[in-house]
């Protein structure tokens, strides 16, 4: 079984003049309208930050730490 089409067949639509025009005082058939999505396409997150991403930063933090303490180490040495 196929579904229906979201427009009414004109042929098939009583109260249509030809071209698809309805007489003054006439309501025009309906059609399917969409105006937008019901709901949001991605859900929000209820976090600012994932447990990935401050995993991410803390070896930042170390690596940028360690980094720092080297090069100091390496001027206070020469």
């Amino acid at each position: 079984m196929t579904a229906l089409p979201p427009d009414p067949d004109p042929r098939s639509t009583p109260g249509l003049e030809p071209g698809g025009g309805v007489p003054p005082g006439s309501t025009p058939p309906d059609s399917a309208q969409t105006s937008g999505l019901g709901e949001p396409a991605a859900p929000t997150a209820r976090r600012k930050l994932s447990p990935a991403a401050v995993v991410s930063l803390i070896a930042l933090a170390v690596f940028l730490s360690l980094f720092v303490a080297t090069g100091v180490f390496l001027l206070l040495d020469m």
